[in-house]
Formats: C-alpha cells, sequence, structure tokens
C-alpha cells in the first residue's frame, strides 16, 4: 500500500468518525467508544478488501460480514453509506422509529446487512454458521466477523471457534476489536479474557495480533488470513475506544452516551484536523 493510499483511508475513515458522532448526537442515544475503535478495520473491509456489489445487496457469492458486537452498528452503517449502499442522509435517521437504521444491525433493514446482530456472541456464531453452509455449497466467499474483547467472555463464543475449527473454516475470519473496555468499564477489572491468542490458538485457530489503527497492518493481517488454508482465522486487533477524539480516548464513560451539538462540533473540528490519529493502539 502506498502513502498515498494510506492518506486516503485516514481521510475517509475521518468522515466515517464524523458520521458515526453526527449520527449519535442527532438521534441522541448510541455507542460512540467502539464504533470509533472499529472504523479503521471496517472502512478498509468494505473499501478494500470484500468482494461486494452495492448494486446487489443479495448477490450470492459476495463476502459476508457480521458485525457481532452489534451495539457499535454507526460503524457498520457509516460504512454501507461510504460505499454506496443508501444515501449519505439516511445516517440522520438513527434509531427513529421505522429507520432502516435501528440501534443493532437488521438484515431485514438497510440494504448490505448480512446478519441481524446485538446478543453478545450470537453473531459470531450465525457468522460461523454461514462459514459452514458456503462450505457445503463449494462457494468460495469469505465471511469476515468483528467482535469485542469482552464479547469473548461469553461461552457461545467459543462454542463457535471449536465448532469453526473442527470443519475447518479457512473461510472465515474473525476480527477482536480489542479496545480492552465494556459497558461497565475495563476487562480486567470485570473478567479477564487475555492470554487472547493463547486461548484461540488452543481452539485449532491461526492467529495474529495487529494495530488496528494501522492501515498496512490491517491489510498484512486480511492477506495473510487468504493465504494459509486448513484453518480459520482471527486477527486481534489492538485499538483505543473513542480512537480520534481527545476526550473519549480509553474513557469508559464513552461506551453509550451521545453529546451535545456543542460537543460535536468541537470533537468533528478535533477528528477532520487528525489530532490524534498518531496515537498507537498499545496494550499495557
Amino acid at each position: 500500500m502506498t502513502d498515498a493510499e494510506v492518506s486516503e483511508l485516514h481521510a475517509i475513515a475521518a468522515q466515517m468518525r464524523v458520521n458515526i458522532l453526527r449520527m449519535i448526537q442527532v438521534a441522541g442515544s448510541g455507542h460512540p467508544g467502539g464504533s470509533l475503535s472499529a472504523i479503521d478495520i471496517v472502512a478498509y473491509l468494505y473499501l478494500r478488501q470484500m468482494r461486494i456489489d452495492p448494486a446487489r445487496p443479495k448477490w450470492e457469492e459476495r463476502d459476508r460480514f457480521v458485525l457481532s458486537k452489534g451495539h457499535c452498528a454507526p460503524a457498520l452503517y457509516a460504512a454501507l453509506a461510504a460505499r454506496g449502499y443508501f444515501a449519505e442522509d439516511v445516517l440522520w435517521t438513527l434509531r427513529d422509529i421505522g429507520s432502516l437504521l435501528q440501534g443493532h444491525p437488521d438484515m431485514k433493514g438497510a440494504p448490505g446487512i448480512d446478519m441481524t446482530s446485538g446478543s453478545l456472541g450470537q453473531g459470531f456464531s450465525a457468522g460461523t454458521g454461514i462459514a459452514l453452509g458456503g462450505k457445503f455449497q463449494g462457494k468460495d466467499f469469505r465471511v469476515y466477523v468483528m467482535l469485542s474483547d469482552g464479547e469473548n467472555e461469553e461461552g457461545i463464543v467459543w462454542e463457535a471457534a471449536m465448532s469453526a475449527a473442527h470443519y475447518k473454516l479457512d473461510n472465515l475470519v474473525a476480527i477482536v476489536d480489542a479496545n480492552r473496555q465494556q459497558s461497565d468499564g475495563w476487562i480486567t477489572g470485570i473478567m479477564t479474557v487475555e492470554p487472547l491468542e493463547e486461548k484461540w490458538r488452543a481452539f485449532g485457530w491461526e492467529v495474529m495480533r495487529i494495530d488496528g489503527h494501522d492501515f498496512r497492518q490491517i491489510e498484512k493481517s486480511l492477506r495473510w488470513a487468504m493465504e494459509r488454508a486448513g484453518k480459520p482465522h482471527v486477527v486481534i486487533a489492538n485499538t483505543v475506544k473513542g480512537k480520534g477524539v481527545a476526550e473519549m480516548e480509553n474513557n469508559p464513560g464513552w461506551h453509550s452516551r451521545a453529546m451535545t451539538v456543542e460537543m460535536l462540533e468541537a470533537y468533528t473540528r478535533e477528528v477532520l484536523s487528525g489530532g490524534h490519529n498518531d496515537r498507537a493502539a498499545t496494550q499495557p
């Protein structure tokens, strides 16, 4: 990936961050922290990686994406709008009664949503089932599932992980948005999930850990997943919750919270200025 391509992706992701913030401000509720931590990976998937066609959202040969951490739906909606599945104006209807864009993804709502999700862990199980169905049908599409790291506390995740390894689902890529927080605070104080790499390997998966805000590392990990056959793959992406807004970064209070118009204006200027784009997603 060239420097110009990386810069272009940063600019697109910055606009998606602004759209996420605006969606949540207009709706008066939503989950900004986890949406902002995930958006670089989601942007790369929709703009560079996945075989999709917005004009044919139900195309049978398309790659699939399941947002298992469904409360971070604004990140998915921002990517779908940027990719052309629906007009950007639709974003400002988030959580309205009758809107295509509800608080969690609904596959019967907006075009481009491959699986309804919300109850943590179930999206990953559904994604595993989609990948298994593709194998049985001899299809070559790939299934990408994004989980939160707190979601790894759910037993259903490990049941699906065990099943995926048993059936050698090398068409399945799990991406763990490891921002180290969940709704009630820091994961280490609630239910420690590390060491994630060792756990996923013990369940029979190929594992790579990356900086989830570094587009070159994102690209490398997804190419790696495509090149290695015989096992499912998991990318553990270290991220910063609230990435791009200093007040939100690593602040559990922004897991689920809206903002005032004045805050939105200030945060928009900050995101577009790129003031925090250089902060790496490091782990303690």
